[in-house]
């Protein structure tokens, strides 16, 4: 396991501040258990960042046939929609929904072709609020395989600040390949073509390049 290069600056800035934070209570309150207790608080909260910012080594899974999750997290939808953005017409709109707890890394679900890329800013609604698809700060990356579209959208939550979207309109793209990152909870939303058929169910935990959310026709 290593930790993400978006990492770098907040695990940096993290450490400076909890640092300059426990020198200044030692400085003032001496080396008692309020010093101590803060100590012990800011090692809890910094190795907290430093985890947040993992990236798992795991086997760099390929099939053409099949739409791989975009990231860790648990499957909060699943439902027939209007995608009216950009494919203008009836998908099939998976949810998953990254806690705090989650490697935050995102990735394409498939290869192929950027055709879209757009960013858009918005609100912070909590991530499993209906409207966070359309509402919050979010990036729309379309991936066109040769025979289907396939929508996947990062979507801010109500803690998260910063989405980083790597995705260029026009490259060509590696199936678990890196499309970004989002900074602490959040949520992604796949839209499939109606004849890819789920492998997933509600409430399943799914794993980034690991767990295959539907085979194609």
């Amino acid at each position: 396991m290593t930790i993400h290069k978006e990492g770098a600056t907040t695990i940096t800035l993290a450490l400076g501040a909890l640092g300059a934070l426990c020198a200044a209570v030692f400085y003032v309150a001496g080396a008692g258990a309020v010093a101590y207790a803060t100590l012990a608080a800011a090692v809890v909260l910094f190795g907290f960042i430093v985890r947040f910012f993992r990236l798992p080594s795991r086997p760099k899974l390929r099939d053409e046939q099949a739409a791989f999750s975009p990231c860790d997290g648990k499957v909060v939808a699943i439902e027939e929609v209007f995608e009216p953005e950009y494919l203008k017409e009836r998908c099939r709109q998976l949810s998953i929904f990254m806690s705090p707890n989650n490697v935050h890394v995102n990735l394409y679900p498939v290869s192929g072709t950027v055709e879209y890329a757009a960013y858009h800013p918005g609100k912070y609604l909590v991530a499993w609020h209906p409207k966070s698809s359309t509402k919050n700060e979010r990036t729309t990356v379309v991936i066109n395989t040769g025979r289907h579209k396939i929508l996947c959208r990062q979507i801010a939550g109500a803690v998260a600040r910063r989405i980083v979207c790597y995705a260029r309109q026009g490259e060509q793209v590696e199936q678990n390949a890196q499309l970004g990152f989002i900074k602490f909870g959040s949520r992604v939303d796949v839209f499939l073509p109606l004849s890819a058929k789920v492998e997933v169910q509600l409430e399943q935990k799914v794993y980034g390049s690991q767990t295959v959310l539907a085979r194609f026709e």
